[in-house]
């Protein structure tokens, strides 16, 4: 097994929290996928913050071109390894 993991970078939080719950319906995700605040180098406001939904896919079953239309959804993107 690989330690495979996605990071989807998100606008702000409610669309993290969004995304993340819909990545079990549309990708059926077990896991639930963690949540992380990104706040750019030296900025303390939340509005310069980002969050990044990250989810294992230990089976390399999930279809990156998918994720990333999914994370465009809501604004966001793939971030590539």
């Amino acid at each position: 097994m690989s330690d495979v993991r996605h990071v989807l970078v998100l606008p702000d939080r409610d669309a993290a929290e969004e995304a993340a719950e819909a990545l079990g319906a549309r990708f059926g995700v077990d896991e639930e996928p963690r949540l992380v605040r990104d706040a750019l180098a030296g900025e303390d406001d939340a509005e310069d913050a980002q969050w990044l939904v990250v989810l294992r896919d230990e089976a390399e079953r999930l279809d990156a071109a998918e994720l990333d239309a999914f994370a465009a959804e809501w604004d966001g993107w793939r971030e590539e390894p």
